[in-house]
């Protein structure tokens, strides 16, 4: 099994990018992705001096390889359609510089988001779709495939043009959140370049089997994350489309940025669902068989760990979750 076992780093941005990799190295993970923009800073990947200087970038790559590790993705999660002129601009900016940065570097893979665009052309705010039961938001989906299509157009030409992969992570509150509006995008495109980020932990509190989503995708999963989820007793008065969330303190410690001036909120104490460390949502044997899906589509994709169990500190949830996932990889 030559599946590449490694994590993303935001995790650690408290550290230098050094003491970051050697954290995964004691973890016994091999393949790392690093953050290059959008909702969050990009400590660990200097996007301006790499794109400008080659010994930078060589520089660069031999702290990974000196290690024995390699950089399997870049990541720029965000909203490049957001219509705010703060927020979609820059992310757009960032995603189109990350592609071309990933072209110099030699990695095959962007990870992102599909984006949500207002709801009509005079919006100032991005509106997700959840239920189109009422056909006035067929007519708000029909315009916002219209912006995300011109843009993804450029994109997966501008990825083709560098020989890079963009790898959209399903997430809700964007376009593509799910296979059917992967392939719609991919499809509505023609995208060559344009593909899926297996995330499970979107897919399974969304009630969807990610097994079979990746099967139902195939070749379209070109990179995957290990991340977990567990609906929670919470979920039988919230259900998973709950909207009680509430506002981080202004001087709060550790308050996560997604934008200028905009940041993440602080989810309800008993809520629908949450993220866990790997394995601790599914068992060794279901990420058994989760590897077992990738590797049939690409038995060289990267899986790299995405650390957001608050019930665990960073170093002691990354521990684990590699644990779980190296033990998964060992029953293949």
């Amino acid at each position: 099994m030559s599946l590449k076992l490694g994590a993303y780093t935001a995790c650690l941005h408290d550290r230098p990018l050094a003491e970051a990799l050697d954290v995964l190295q004691a973890d016994g993970l091999t393949a790392v992705e690093v953050n290059t923009g959008g909702f969050i800073p990009s400590p660990h990947c200097h996007v301006d001096l790499l794109l400008a200087s080659e010994q930078a970038r060589r520089d660069y790559l031999e702290a990974f390889a000196s290690r024995g590790m390699e950089l399997t993705g870049l990541n720029c999660n965000g909203n490049p359609l957001n219509p705010l002129p703060g927020v979609g601009p820059k992310h757009a900016d960032d995603l189109r510089r990350t592609i071309e940065l990933a072209g110099l570097l030699g990695v095959r893979d962007v990870v992102t988001m599909s984006g949500t665009p207002g709801s009509d052309p005079d919006a100032r705010y991005p509106s997700w779709v959840v239920n189109p039961w009422d056909g006035v938001y067929l007519d708000v989906l029909d315009y916002q495939w219209g912006v995300a299509a011109e843009f993804w157009t450029g994109i997966d030409a501008l990825a083709r043009a560098h020989d890079v992969r963009v790898a959209i992570e399903m997430h809700p509150h964007n376009l593509v959140f799910s296979p059917v509006t992967l392939r719609r995008l991919v499809d509505t495109v023609g995208a060559t370049n344009v593909g899926a980020e297996m995330d499970p932990s979107h897919l399974m509190w969304q009630g969807m089997d990610a097994v079979a989503c990746i099967r139902d995708l195939g070749p379209l999963v070109f990179h995957a994350a290990a991340k977990d989820a567990a609906i929670t007793p919470g979920v039988g008065i919230r259900g998973v489309l709950d909207t009680s969330f509430t506002r981080v303190p202004a001087d709060a410690p550790g308050r996560v940025p997604t934008g200028y001036g905009s940041w993440c909120s602080a989810w309800p104490e008993d809520p629908a669902w949450r993220f866990v460390a790997v394995g601790v949502g599914h068992d060794v044997e279901w990420w058994t068989d989760f590897l077992r899906a990738l590797a049939e589509v690409d038995p060289d994709m990267a899986v790299n760990i995405e650390h957001e169990d608050a019930a665990y500190d960073r170093l002691e949830g990354l521990a684990l979750a590699a644990e779980n996932l190296r033990a998964a990889a060992d029953e293949l």
